[in-house]
């Protein structure tokens, strides 16, 4: 779970989350992602952005009021 304060949704906090989720994708699928991206000629760094854009998805959100 991810436990955010509701009345601090900054860019500086959206940015963490996404840094926070680009970490979890490396660790979980890195080494799948360079493959499929050299495999289909696909920058790299796009592709893990695009899949922990996805990946925040499925994180557990709870808001603190």
């Amino acid at each position: 779970m991810v436990y955010i304060n509701f009345t601090n949704l900054d860019n500086e906090t959206q940015q963490k989350l996404l840094s926070d989720s680009k970490e979890d994708v490396k660790r979980k699928f890195g080494n799948q992602l360079k493959r499929y991206a050299q495999e289909n000629h696909i920058n790299y760094d796009t592709l893990l952005e695009e899949e922990a854009m996805r990946n925040l998805y499925s994180y557990n959100f709870v808001f603190n009021i």
